[in-house]
């Protein structure tokens, strides 16, 4: 045996035990979220686009007002690449790696941005932020444009479809304090 067996065997061993743990984690959440239910299908008509659709990150869902409650279960909480589309309909996340997300138009409660949700900090302002009804739970849902300057678009767009009665618009003021450090 090398001179340095030991230590990459144990090495080995401490990384095996911190994503076991890892794993354990993220089960118990599952777990314990259990009883959050399932995002609503993609209806097959979702209407007339009305923004081109705007390629980035889909950071995570997370209850709302909590951004660090992730929502593990339905796969909210993975974080991945999508594509977002705004429709008549609602907002679809066509996520690559996990199920689509759909929000339809009745479920949308306030859009704003920020600089930062679940493990996710960029610059001031950087995330776009959508607060909606998962049945009876407020959830907000993070994304993460690839191009900054769509971020009003997308805020804009979101903003006209909400139903005027119910709704607010939120701005970055409305949102809990994010540290602006960039997230490479």
């Amino acid at each position: 045996m090398g001179e340095y067996t030991g230590a990459i065997l144990i090495t080995i061993a401490v990384i095996v035990v911190c994503i076991g743990l890892i794993l354990l984690g993220w089960r118990n959440r599952l777990r314990r979220q259990s009883t959050v239910p399932a995002p609503p299908a993609t209806p097959e008509n979702l209407g007339a686009q009305l923004i081109p659709p705007s390629e980035g990150q889909y950071v995570s869902t997370t209850t709302a007002g909590d951004w660090l409650d992730r929502i593990a279960a339905h796969q909210l909480g993975i974080r991945c690449n999508a594509t977002l589309l705004v429709h008549d309909a609602g907002v679809l996340f066509a996520r690559h790696g996990a199920a689509d997300l759909f929000i339809s138009t009745v479920a949308l409660s306030a859009v704003g941005r920020s600089s930062g949700m679940a493990g996710k900090f960029v610059e001031k302002d950087g995330l776009l932020v959508i607060t909606w009804a998962l049945d009876e739970k407020l959830v907000d849902t993070g994304f993460r444009p690839r191009y900054h300057h769509e971020l009003p678009q997308l805020v804009s767009a979101i903003s006209a479809m909400m139903s005027h009665g119910s709704s607010t618009t939120s701005s970055t003021e409305d949102l809990p304090p994010a540290e602006d450090k960039e997230n490479q």
